[in-house]
């Protein structure tokens, strides 16, 4: 900005010229009339007055001129500012206005400035909680993730569970009453013969895919597979039925779900199998088997020897259950008594029931 901008006649400054100018000429043109065309004598009076008068003009003339360059400077200063070419505060020398003026620009300059770097901080806050917030996002998803495949393992209950343990501890063993459920595809190991081993990996997946959400619907635990075998427990999740009655009524659904199966197989002209389950109750140790490098939650006692036993003797379709399971599910499914059976390491016979679907 350069202080030719402002000699025109809008400025203040042009504005002053031009009124000085008129103040200045007028008298010059009267005194000159009078003296030409009205005779007038040129006296002592009239010169002192003639030469006081144009000292008040010049003085005048003057100070406005004086006034109008501190406006321009003013504003130059001040355009500078506005244009980033300056950052110092605006000092001029100049009327008290003017002064004012200034002091009350560098004070809102102050403050505009005080403003910009609180945002600043604060942009720079609002990033990194943004980035945090992002990153937090991100950990959950992958936790919720992790925790998903979990449970594909191992069951959601069991890794609530873990996810809940602090310091590292494992899980303590305890003696609980549970109910133990053995399923197993029956000549599996024949029939695989004639099958290739892609079509026995995808059979196995498919079929074990189903029943696992079985056994998670009705509250059940996944143990292990044992090849063609799956175990579950029952009883360790809280449940609004029985732990006997969950698993009854999973074995049911389980063997209704293969039938289903079979018959979408056999339309496929696949090979077919069917499913022996044995389900009993009673007490068993129930906690970590391992080491600390590897470890296994799973059940251990004889109640779950006497499950492995009673799902040996279930024919294909066929659900055995123990005598405990039995009492505690009386009236609420079609049972018959099946017969009794020795069971190694038990000197009374079993009593076994058979459901009927």
């Amino acid at each position: 900005m350069t202080k030719s901008r402002y000699q025109n006649s809008k400025s203040f400054f042009g504005k002053t010229r031009l009124i000085l100018g008129l103040l200045g000429i007028i008298p010059f043109l009267l005194v000159t009339y009078l003296f030409v065309y009205e005779n007038i004598d040129l006296t002592d009076r009239v010169i002192l007055f003639s030469a006081l008068a144009l000292f008040s003009i010049l003085t005048g003339f003057s100070l406005m001129r004086r006034s109008a360059d501190q406006l321009a400077n003013l504003s130059i200063e001040t355009g500078m500012v506005e244009a980033g070419v300056k950052s110092e505060p605006v000092h001029i020398s100049a009327d008290q206005e003017l002064n004012d003026i200034a002091n009350h620009f560098n004070s809102a300059v102050s403050k505009l400035k005080n403003t910009q770097s609180d945002i600043k901080e604060q942009s720079i806050q609002l990033m990194i909680y943004a980035r945090d917030i992002s990153q937090s996002y991100i950990r959950t998803k992958e936790g919720e993730e992790l925790r998903d495949r979990l449970s594909r393992y191992v069951g959601e209950h069991l890794v609530e569970k873990l996810i809940s343990l602090k310091n590292g501890v494992f899980i303590e063993n305890e003696r609980r009453e549970v109910t133990i459920f053995f399923a197993d595809i029956r000549s599996f190991s024949t029939i695989t013969e004639r099958m290739a081993a892609e079509d026995v990996v995808s059979v196995l997946n498919q079929f074990f895919g189903t029943m696992v959400d079985i056994i998670f619907r009705n509250n059940g635990i996944l143990d292990k597979f044992v090849g063609d075998q799956l175990m579950a427990i029952f009883g360790l999740i809280p449940s609004e039925n029985s732990a006997p009655h969950d698993a009854i009524k999973a074995a049911i659904e389980m063997q209704d779900a293969t039938e289903d199966l079979m018959k979408v197989r056999t339309e496929q002209d696949k090979e077919t199998f069917e499913v022996g389950i044995g389900i009993n109750t009673g007490s068993a140790i129930v906690g970590n088997v391992g080491s600390e490098n590897r470890m296994d939650y799973t059940v251990i006692g004889d109640t779950v020897n006497v499950a492995a036993r009673l799902e040996q003797i279930a024919k294909g379709g066929q659900i055995i259950i123990g005598e405990q399971t039995y009492d505690q599910t009386q009236g609420r499914f079609h049972i018959q008594e099946k017969e009794k059976l020795s069971v190694k390491n038990k000197t009374e016979p079993v009593i076994c029931y058979n459901v009927i679907r």
